[in-house]
């Protein structure tokens, strides 16, 4: 074996470990409450004891539940991706330039919660507007549990507002659909060449001195799915390099949608259904108000929100959809 091969087992088995170590603590602690919960038994039949005993099992019975509750949860089947970084793609909808407003608005939003939790983000992709707005900007977080706590975040995200440029003060409605992708490695899937056409896009300008620097522009096609990549940075290599990442982590998502689409029945109590189509926030500013509609939790700290302050939303997402999972486990 090679030392690259055993390099990547023992990382494997760190990653292993990592995640049935909780699992193992739950049970001890469970099974450390049941046991406890046997010897305050035996003892209530010493009558020197039993008052002891007696405010003992009340003391357990009280935490028993939660430990129970823990425990269940712990051994929920966990999404493989979850522990991955997460590619965002964030695009303009209904509401013109006010979309694409509202695009950099999110894009700030998700900047911020990454700064807030110590990851890393990176935008790989973006086409701006002249108002400073974006119909499409694409980055890639790093660090721990990205995708576990990004994934719920995938739909049509809803901004009513007053547009700048509105001289009668009416207020708007706009929308941006955001798809967050775990981030797919090579060894994920095996792309053959002969499925992928690579152009090298050409300038479309008046051209002269112009044309090397708007030269280098790589369009990625996958052929059997149609799935097309665009990257357009400076650097015609670097393009190469995002544009393949961004197209891996497309087609690592299709296979990941087809298995859960096969799963659809039993992914009915969950939140949302990944349907990037599904409207699933509003984010109001004459009230100040986000409502995600999926939980029906409003909160009016729209200000907070857009500061990357999400949190309290991503937690109650997670909750309702482990919520849903236990139902389905219980007869």
């Amino acid at each position: 074996m090679s030392e690259g091969a055993a390099g990547d087992d023992f990382a494997a088995l760190g990653r292993e470990y990592a995640e049935l170590r909780p699992v193992v603590e739950q049970i001890q602690a469970y099974q450390q409450l049941l046991d406890d919960m046997a010897g305050a038994r035996e003892m209530l039949a010493d009558p020197e004891m039993k008052e002891l005993a007696e405010e003992e099992l009340a003391e357990i019975n009280k935490t028993l539940p939660a430990a129970e509750h823990a425990l269940k949860l712990s051994l929920l089947p966990k999404d493989a991706a979850d522990q991955r970084p997460a590619i965002i793609e964030i695009r303009a909808g209904t509401g013109g330039d006010e979309a694409a407003l509202f695009v950099a608005d999110l894009a700030r939003m998700y900047q911020r919660l990454a700064e807030n939790s110590g990851w890393r983000f990176e935008v790989i992709s973006q086409a701006a507007t002249e108002l400073g707005g974006f119909k499409e900007i694409i980055a890639n977080v790093q660090g721990n549990g990205v995708f576990a706590r990004l994934k719920f975040e995938s739909g049509v995200h809803r901004v009513q507002r007053v547009p700048t440029t509105e001289s009668g003060g009416r207020v708007h409605t706009s929308a941006a659909t955001v798809a967050v992708l775990p981030e797919a490695e090579e060894v994920d899937l095996d792309i053959p060449a002969s499925d992928l056409r690579i152009d090298t896009m050409r300038a479309s300008g008046a051209g002269g001195q112009h044309v090397n620097t708007t030269d280098s522009a790589v369009r990625i096609t996958h052929l059997p799915s149609g799935i097309m990549v665009v990257s357009a940075e400076k650097s015609q290599h670097r393009n190469r390099e995002i544009a393949m990442q961004v197209m891996r982590t497309r087609l690592y998502d299709l296979e990941r949608q087809k298995v859960d689409d096969e799963r659809a029945a039993s992914r009915k109590g969950q939140v949302g259904s990944g349907d990037r189509s599904e409207r699933i926030r509003t984010y109001n500013f004459p009230q100040g108000r986000i409502t995600d509609h999926r939980i029906n939790l409003t909160l009016y700290k729209l200000e907070q929100a857009l500061q990357g302050e999400i949190d309290e939303i991503i937690d109650a997402l997670i909750a309702d959809d482990q919520a849903g999972r236990l139902a389905e486990l219980d007869p």
